[in-house]
């Protein structure tokens, strides 16, 4: 794998250009002969910018997913080439109480040859897959204790993700946190959808020296 990221500030904004030559990170095959999961030939191409706007941070970033293994489109047991996008903004709105909203996008290239060689009792894949997030973050007890919320939400695939946790430092060696990981959706092949049965309750304590 090579990868590179060449970035400047310029006037208070840090722009940055990507490249990646290498693999799938996850599963993004299949080998037709034994059915095992393949990892196929990936480069990426990638900008981002990120800098002050209005009262807070904003930041975009764009980025081509070139499957090398399957330009066309035509093979139904790799994943086509995607373009994505991830736009953002994070503001402080009162003190210790920050809010950030993203709004993300997957956008599969030759979506017209990927449904035509899908085999039948396959799920068929959205052309365009939107995802929203929300993020909360209130602070209180000198900043001891943390209580944040963290909401992905896809309108395309009809399910979200809930991240709500309580943190608390009771000294300097002693901290503490509980949250919950729930998981929402309609159908069980959707992103989220599908872990709908792993939803959890989870408590920390961490003791430090």
């Amino acid at each position: 794998e090579i990868a590179l990221r060449v970035y400047r500030n310029v006037e208070g904004y840090e722009l940055a250009l990507y490249g990646y030559r290498g693999y799938w990170k996850s599963p993004g095959g299949m080998d037709p002969d034994t059915w095992l999961a393949t990892f196929p030939r990936l480069s990426v191409y990638g900008a981002s910018a990120r800098g002050n706007v209005l009262d807070g941070i904003g930041n975009v970033e764009v980025g081509y997913y070139d499957s090398r293994d399957d330009r066309s489109g035509k093979d139904p047991l790799l994943r086509n080439s995607e373009f994505r996008a991830l736009a953002g903004y994070e503001q402080e709105v009162l003190p210790d109480f920050n809010a950030g909203l993203q709004y993300y996008i997957e956008w599969m290239m030759d979506h017209g040859a990927y449904r035509r060689t899908l085999p039948s009792g396959i799920h068929e894949r959205d052309e365009v897959r939107h995802v929203l997030t929300l993020r909360l973050t209130r602070l209180l007890m000198s900043q001891n204790l943390n209580l944040s919320c963290f909401i992905f939400y896809s309108p395309s695939d009809g399910d979200a993700y809930l991240r709500p946790k309580v943190s608390y430092k009771v000294d300097d060696h002693w901290y503490v946190e509980t949250g919950v990981n729930g998981f929402i959706g309609k159908d069980d092949y959707s992103f989220f959808g599908q872990f709908e049965n792993n939803t959890n309750l989870y408590v920390a304590v961490r003791y430090s020296f």
